[in-house]
């Protein structure tokens, strides 16, 4: 009897140590299951949280790109505008002018043919430049004109004036750019760095590269200027208007300059 008890006793216990084995095991497949889910609801949140904040990082630069464009679209109305009032108006005035000048030069005495002759020459000179800057406002005659024709009108026309020594080079074999758009948008940013070297470098000497390479075009334009501190100087709406304008169609921008050693414009344009 006593070795029956015993038996029993072995037999309950045994049991009783089954029951906390597979209690354990119950309660570490709960709390296993329940980390997996918390590592599931965690990837799953960051995975959303990731996609949310692409997506609205994609939203914000489609709307820069778009408002940029609307920027852009805005100044090339406006300057399209300004270069036909250039040319219809202000042109047909001083063409006006110099009839005008001329028939009263046949006229004049001879003690004053000299100073007529002088006057003339002058209205044909701002003719001349009130047309060529009419070209170069107008994004229909940039069009037709192509950005290597659009880039020598307005070089020539600075060179007119007799303040700077201008140099434009051309290498390699000249291709067509992805669209046609494009060689206005890159022409108004080397536009906008001639504005900026005219009224602020005090420079002598401009150069502009067009470098036709296998796959890009590599465009710089450099003064010998006061050039500045390219790190602390602040940009200005001209700046920023002219990396804006590169990143629309693909290029790379960059601007080096040191005080005292002038400007360097470098525009990488890819081929595709």
């Amino acid at each position: 009897m006593y070795y029956y008890n015993i038996f029993i006793q072995t037999q309950q216990e045994q049991t009783i140590g089954k029951e906390e084995i597979a209690l354990i095991l119950y309660v570490t497949f709960i709390v296993i299951i329940f980390f997996v889910m918390i590592v599931i609801f965690f990837v799953t949140f960051q995975k959303r949280k990731t996609k949310l904040l692409r997506d609205n990082f994609m939203q914000q630069q489609a709307f820069d790109e778009e408002f940029s464009k609307s920027q852009i679209e805005i100044q090339e109305q406006t300057l399209k505008h300004v270069g036909r009032e250039l040319h219809d108006n202000l042109g047909q005035l001083l063409a006006f002018a110099n009839m005008q000048l001329n028939t009263i030069r046949v006229k004049a005495p001879d003690t004053l043919k000299n100073e007529m002759e002088d006057a003339t020459q002058i209205i044909k000179d701002s003719l001349t430049e009130v047309r060529a800057l009419s070209k170069s406002l107008n994004n229909d005659v940039l069009l037709n004109m192509g950005l290597e024709n659009a880039l020598d009108n307005e070089l020539q026309r600075l060179k007119r004036l007799g303040m700077w020594s201008i140099d434009f080079e051309l290498k390699g074999e000249k291709r067509e750019l992805n669209d046609k758009t494009h060689d206005i948008i890159i022409f108004r940013i080397l536009q906008e760095f001639l504005s900026n070297t005219i009224k602020y470098a005090e420079a002598s000497k401009i150069k502009v590269i067009l470098d036709y390479q296998k796959d890009q075009l590599v465009i710089r334009a450099l003064d010998d200027g006061n050039g500045f501190d390219i790190v602390s100087v602040e940009k200005g709406s001209g700046l920023i208007n002219m990396e804006h304008r590169a990143a629309l169609i693909g290029a790379s921008f960059n601007l080096e300059s040191q005080i005292g050693e002038g400007v360097i414009l470098t525009i990488t344009y890819p081929f595709m």
